[in-house]
């Protein structure tokens, strides 16, 4: 069975999954603590669960009866590398606005 591939922004999109990735911010929880959030069935919960698992945003480590959540790094590496792009475009607008104000200014010989 080959593993299915997600899109990391299609995963963060539904805000109960979001809620999920913040809850699981603050410490390890079991399913059935992340469910008690939730104005949802848990089968409903494990659903959201299982996506993010899937995507690699959680991982589920079993510890004696209860299966206990917990973040990923890799999850957010897709994010990670989209917003990196877009704050290191955004850098280079912003120097070349700078120097481009900066030149305007010394030409008419006023201070910034």
């Amino acid at each position: 069975m080959t593993q299915q591939k997600f899109d990391a922004f299609q995963v963060i999109a539904d805000p109960s999954r979001r809620q999920i990735l913040y809850l699981l911010s603050k410490d390890s929880l079991t399913i059935n603590s992340l469910a008690e959030n939730f104005d949802m069935s848990r089968p409903a919960v494990s659903k959201h669960i299982k996506v993010l698992h899937n995507s690699g945003f959680i991982a589920i480590n079993d510890v004696g009866r209860e299966r206990h959540c917990v973040l990923k790094k890799e999850g957010f590496d897709q994010l990670h590398e989209w917003l990196a792009y877009y704050d290191a475009f955004w850098g280079s607008k912003l120097k070349k606005l700078e120097t481009l104000l900066k030149e305007k200014h010394n030409e008419q010989g006023t201070e910034l």
